[in-house]
């Protein structure tokens, strides 16, 4: 494995100094869905020293079209995002070590695991995870690179904490083009490009080539090949509660987080238990088997209802599939779990 990263070292964006720096770093991304999927194997395969990847779901049969570190037997095993992520990037390199965690990224945990983060990578679905990741990225002094997409559209953006204008500034000045995936749908080429994109600022910030950096944030239609880059400078303040002068990181506070909320394009309600509430499998096995067929494996276990299935996280997070609902999903949850 002597020559394994020889041509990525010729490349002169990098150089054997760049990949000394490259070993050297650790990475946090948020999400193992397509965008942070696809962003972990390019950075392992980049030979990052450590990747952290988070993620609350688990592998479903819809995944696969676009999420390529995972198999139709993780979809049928219902493993976490986050544990198939780690045990199929071991598997492409173990010089990198690489963690998993399956558990809902928030304030209080994600900040827990940054005391020796050098990026955070955006792979999520929703702006309020977003706006956590920013809150922390400006507090703790850490890059961070956006990535969304949707049908055929994807975003990147690379926010530098002192330098450019963060997400709490910029949001205003988006465009609103009101799509997701749940409701536009999405295509592979989009998540490939939009990571591809991510990963390239990744390594250009982790290989310590800052003046490469694309600072602008960057549309684009893969459809229709039509790219627009727009200079954000401007829409830095001064009194930003997140990178102002007067900043007290909003996002970071515990009413920010939503209890409830429909998952993106999956039909699905998560419901997040105000207080830390932890699962006995077995008990809770044998109680649901009375309203339905029950499968569990070590992180969740699921129970198929008549028009529904329940999917009971160890950390006490509960995804109810078969509506978009949230008072339906709250009613069956309680029935059944309260």
């Amino acid at each position: 494995m002597e020559d394994r990263y020889a041509r990525q070292q010729l490349f002169s964006g990098i150089g054997k100094e760049g990949q000394k720096h490259i070993r050297e770093k650790s990475v946090l991304i948020i999400g193992a869905g397509a965008l942070g999927g696809a962003n972990a194997e390019m950075l392992v395969r980049a030979g990052v020293r450590k990747v952290t990847i988070v993620d609350r779901d688990y592998v479903d049969a819809s995944n696969l079209h676009r999420q390529q570190l995972y198999t139709e037997q993780d979809a049928k095993d219902n493993i976490p995002k986050a544990i198939a992520a780690e045990q199929r990037l071991r598997a492409v390199n173990t010089d990198t070590e690489i963690k998993g965690i399956a558990m809902d990224a928030k304030a209080d945990n994600v900040e827990s695991l940054l005391e020796d983060v050098d990026l955070i990578v955006d792979g999520s679905d929703n702006y309020e995870i977003r706006f956590i990741i920013n809150d922390l990225s400006q507090k703790h002094h850490i890059p961070w690179i956006m990535g969304a997409c949707a049908g055929s559209n994807g975003m990147s953006y690379t926010f530098l904490p002192g330098e450019t204008p963060c997400l709490q500034c910029v949001l205003p000045s988006m465009p609103d083009v009101g799509m997701s995936c749940e409701t536009s749908g999405i295509i592979a080429p989009a998540v490939q490009i939009t990571a591809s994109i991510q990963t390239t600022e990744a390594l250009k910030l982790l290989a310590g080539r800052w003046n490469d950096l694309r600072k602008k944030l960057l549309l684009f239609d893969v459809w229709q090949g039509q790219p627009l880059s727009i200079n954000m400078f401007h829409a830095k303040k001064a009194d930003c509660p997140s990178c102002g002068e007067q900043r007290d990181y909003p996002s970071l506070r515990y009413s920010f987080e939503t209890k409830l909320e429909v998952l993106c394009g999956r039909d699905t309600v998560q419901i997040r238990p105000s207080h830390k509430k932890e699962y006995d499998f077995s008990s809770l096995e044998g109680v649901l088997e009375k309203h339905g067929k029950v499968r569990r494996n070590p992180y969740v276990l699921t129970c198929l209802l008549h028009d529904y299935r329940l999917a009971v996280f160890q950390d006490g997070r509960v995804l109810v599939h078969g509506t978009n609902e949230v008072e339906k999903a709250k009613t069956i949850y309680h029935q059944l779990l309260s």
